[in-house]
């Protein structure tokens, strides 16, 4: 009989043991629709803690929504940390999490964006998860991914496709990283529903050990600039470092809005934010140009992005030049995007 981790234990750990970092972030002119959904955020989490210090606003930037952030700790309790420097969402949650280690009670830390699509009630669904493949193993690292059902439906149809070209070339890159380093890739935990995990959802819990690896140690920029690695690539930062570290790679699924509430990253260049996910990976776990330019050539014309004549084109070869001129501008034989038939 297959053995499960006990509901109340993990209820408790939840309540007792599980921080929440939310990186805020509410630029100049923001509508006031965008600091309601923070509070509601704030809200639906501080119900499933004890103690709302362990919920920590990180501000990514203090002219970006530090008054707003003051108010609700002041309201709510929460804890709050605030950065002088806007840098991007990695940034914020950097230091957020660094605040909350402080607290030697927490077993997990959850990172989860302010914009009220990371639902609260499901937290315990992650931290159930992490619970199980921790008695399972025997190891403390553990990575939950928050995992979307559909990525078109709450991000719109470019982003959607562009995720899921980032996430497939991404387990690309970790299979490539483990055969060269000996190091098998574990997604026994995984529940491989999908091609390749949501490495960019942003919903993710990490156990202290963990957290401790990715957050608080020195950063691995291999020379991109900062808005590729504290902005575009932050989810897959953290989901790769977690992993070297040799963290289980666990996934649930999890609810999101048809339509996204709000959306920050939404309003970025994609196809500079998608190459800037596939630069670095490449970069941070070995992978030479030839081995990139090749997953993109397979992967790319699967996509239905291809069906949008031209700009869906357009859009897939512009993260092709641009993970190419990252490269030195290295060319190779991988050049098709269209097979003759389907």
């Amino acid at each position: 009989m297959t053995s499960f981790s006990s509901f109340y234990q993990t209820l408790a750990r939840l309540q007792h043991n599980t921080g929440v970092v939310i990186p805020v972030y509410l630029p100049e002119g923001a509508e006031s629709h965008d600091a309601a959904l923070l509070e509601e955020t704030v809200a639906a989490y501080c119900a499933q803690v004890d103690d709302p210090a362990v919920i920590c606003l990180s501000v990514d930037g203090a002219d970006f929504g530090a008054d707003v952030a003051l108010r609700l700790t002041n309201q709510y309790g929460v804890s709050l940390c605030v950065v002088e420097e806007n840098r991007g969402k990695l940034w914020g949650a950097m230091h957020g999490t660094r605040t909350l280690l402080t607290n030697d009670t927490l077993d997990y830390i959850a990172v989860v964006d302010q914009d009220g699509d990371h639902f609260a009630n499901e937290l315990l669904n992650f931290v159930r998860a992490a619970d199980h493949i921790r008695a399972q193993t025997g190891d403390e690292g553990v990575m939950v991914l928050g995992r979307r059902i559909s990525l078109h439906r709450p991000m719109g149809f470019l982003r959607g496709e562009l995720e899921a070209l980032a996430d497939r070339v991404l387990l690309d890159a970790l299979h490539y990283h483990a055969a060269v380093t000996g190091i098998p890739l574990r997604l026994e935990y995984a529940t491989l529903l999908d091609e390749a995990p949501d490495f960019q959802s942003g919903y993710k819990l990490f156990s202290r050990t963990t957290a401790q690896a990715v957050f608080d140690s020195e950063p691995h920029q291999m020379n991109v600039p900062d808005a590729a690695y504290y902005r575009h690539a932050c989810e897959t930062v953290m989901a790769v470092e977690a992993l070297e570290s040799g963290a289980h790679l666990g996934v649930v699924n999890r609810s999101t809005f048809n339509e996204q509430p709000v959306t920050h990253f939404g309003k970025l260049n994609q196809a500079h934010a998608t190459a800037d996910m596939i630069i670095w990976g490449c970069k941070r776990l070995g992978v030479p140009y030839p081995f990139g330019a090749q997953w993109l050539a397979n992967h790319a014309p699967r996509l239905l992005l291809n069906t949008i004549v031209p700009q869906g084109k357009a859009e897939v070869e512009q993260v092709r030049q641009l993970v190419r001129e990252a490269f030195a501008g290295q060319d190779t034989g991988a050049a098709g995007l269209q097979p003759l038939f389907v």
